[in-house]
């Protein structure tokens, strides 16, 4: 593992070679997330990292958690394979730390703050957003960590059928289409995708589930999405979006042993150009996020969560080099099911105003909301940023911020346990960035330093949730993106110190499953009608528990992937992943999958 480690940061710091007759010219992409308005991701003064349509495909994903894992900053654990919950850790910070997006609407569970990622089809994925870093500021509850948008397929111009069929290992077969077009002023989508997986067994040990049921814990998933607009003469915009998923998950539990889960999600927005300097932005949006437990198919219990947002959003510009942003958010989560909350809804209002501008070489970013919460109160938060270009190109940045996590109805209200006294968790942030481009490609580093105090935790005897821990995670990010000898080749190292700072025995212990260091090499080219890509993942040591008792080790994946282009739009893929068929877990007791090879046929005009 060390030699590995040694060997990927001997990789990063090394010069990349590469020919400028095989440069190509890419346009930076264009990111909304990190400030709320458009701008070049290279502009962005926050680190963020955009995957698009292209990549996803290149990269032959199954799963989100696969398309996401060696993400810079991202660390993820999988209780027990396809379908069984995914938790994402960004920047060090909590699972529910950071603050999902689908299409602008909240997406997630009111009552525990955990997001499906297992559940979310990366066929009705256009591109994600991730944004490393706090940004309360705009986007006020959970974005200590970072922010990550997820946008469904858009369409656009003429009318295009898509297709994919796919299987492989596990029992697995999966299948989308849909249609997009709309021209040149308008787009539409619609899509469709079922998938299905045998499974593994999820547990191996009655300490990981409480119980020994040795069987194949099966997964299957229905999801479509939907979206239309129309761009005017006028600059007016109208966009409606619709994404939902119902899955069917098997796994191995006391109380409950299957579950049935329905997320779906809304949204409209309208762009309204008053002055050419003026722009107005409404929307609204509804998400549902429900789940059914049964034991062996007979009913167990319910937690149905709903939420409903709108928002307006005003930017006003000062020529190209200034932007002024403030607007108004509104939220309420209502929760529901079997379970009896003595208080089942909530309202928050939240204010937020951000001051852009570039002088020359400088760029400035400072933003501040103010959010008012029907249970915590009042809450304000802020971040500034700044950005220096010298002239061979580096750049330098640096930034703070503040940012807080509402505590969620479990917290406050779940019978015989919640703690209606319980104040939002905060984080103060601090963070120094370095990167440029040149001819070879793209590098980045990024140092930071994030303190969280009142983080809410369960203390015996009575296991009520108290506002007691703190925590200090210092991190260093590492980007380098080049090409080299015609091979496109993308390195993402992770160093992450994540420290229990609370009074009390755990004291200078870890937290929970954060690996140390995580490293990936992601290398694709070319040959004709082929395209050869590969990747490896490594990740270090962490512990599964507060006490650092239960060690997860570390571990290191190899995947192989394979393309030929039958023809102009039909495309034959094919994936080997964990090549050398490595034993790991994400959570302890929880089983992961071994080698597995997985073929994919795909129609794209």
């Amino acid at each position: 593992m060390r030699r590995q480690l040694f060997s990927a940061a001997l990789l990063l710091a090394s010069p990349a070679v590469s020919h400028p007759d095989s440069q190509q010219t890419e346009l930076a992409p264009v990111v909304v997330t990190a400030t709320r308005t458009s701008q070049a991701a290279d502009n962005a003064l926050a680190s963020v990292t955009v995957i698009d349509r292209a990549q996803i495909e290149q990269r032959q994903a199954q799963t989100v958690e696969d398309l996401l894992r060696g993400t810079a900053g991202i660390e993820l654990s999988n209780n027990g394979g396809p379908g069984e919950q995914t938790s994402l850790f960004l920047r060090g910070t909590n699972f529910n730390q950071t603050l999902v997006l689908i299409d602008g609407i909240k997406v997630g569970s009111a009552t525990t703050g955990a997001v499906p990622f297992q559940d979310i089809p990366l066929s009705q994925i256009e591109r994600i957003e991730v944004v490393r870093g706090p940004l309360s500021s705009l986007y006020g509850s959970e974005a200590i960590g970072g922010v990550i948008q997820i946008f469904t397929r858009k369409g656009g111009g003429p009318l295009a059928p898509h297709l994919t069929i796919g299987g492989g290992s596990y029992g697995t077969y999966d299948a989308a289409g849909g249609i997009t077009g709309g021209g040149d002023n308008g787009w539409f989508s619609l899509y469709g995708s079922y998938r299905n997986s045998a499974g593994f067994n999820a547990c191996n040990n009655p300490l990981g589930c409480g119980v020994v049921e040795p069987d194949r814990d099966g997964y299957d998933n229905l999801g479509g999405s939907a979206r239309a607009g129309y761009r005017f003469s006028s600059g007016t915009e109208v966009d409606l979006t619709w994404f939902g998923t119902k899955a069917h998950t098997d796994f191995d539990g006391v109380i409950a042993n299957q579950s049935n889960t329905v997320q779906q999600v809304f949204g409209a927005k309208l762009l309204l150009r008053p002055l050419q300097a003026w722009d107005v932005n409404l929307s609204a949006g509804h998400s549902i996020n429900n789940e059914d437990d049964l034991k062996n198919g007979s009913f167990v219990d319910s937690f149905d969560t709903s939420r409903d947002v709108a928002s307006l959003q005003n930017n006003v510009y000062i020529g190209k080099r200034q932007t002024f942003t403030a607007g108004v958010d509104y939220q309420r989560d209502q929760v529901g099911g079997t379970t009896d909350y003595t208080v089942d809804s909530r309202t928050d209002w939240g204010l937020f105003g951000e001051y852009q501008a570039t002088f020359a070489d400088q760029n400035l970013r400072v933003s501040l909301r103010r959010d008012d919460n029907q249970q915590f109160g009042d809450h304000t938060t802020g971040n500034a940023a700044w950005g220096h270009t010298f002239g061979n190109g580096l750049r330098v940045t640096a930034s703070y911020g503040t940012a807080f996590k509402a505590p969620t109805f479990n917290d406050l209200y779940y019978p015989l346990y919640g703690n209606p006294d319980l104040k939002p968790e905060q984080s103060r942030s601090c963070e120094l960035g370095l990167s440029r481009t040149q001819r070879w490609g793209h590098w980045s580093l990024h140092a930071y330093e994030t303190m969280i105090s009142d983080l809410i935790v369960s203390l015996p005897p009575d296991y009520i949730p108290v506002n007691f821990d703190k925590a200090r995670i210092r991190g260093l990010e590492a980007i380098v993106s080049a090409r080299i000898a015609g091979w496109n080749v993308v390195n993402n190292l992770t160093l992450l110190d994540p420290v229990n700072e609370s009074a009390g025995p755990e004291n200078g212990n870890l937290l929970p499953r954060r690996a140390q260091q995580s490293y990936l090499l992601d290398v694709d080219r070319a040959f004709g009608r082929f395209q050869l890509g590969g990747s490896l993942y490594v990740a270090g040591r962490r512990f599964d528990n507060p006490a650092n008792t239960i060690r997860l080790n570390p571990y290191s994946l190899v995947g192989l992937r394979v393309e030929y282009a039958l023809s102009k739009a039909w495309r034959l893929q094919g994936r080997i992943e964990n090549l050398f068929n490595t034993n790991f877990e994400t959570a302890a007791y929880y089983n992961q999958p071994g080698r597995a090879v997985y073929l994919t046929l795909r129609y794209r005009p």
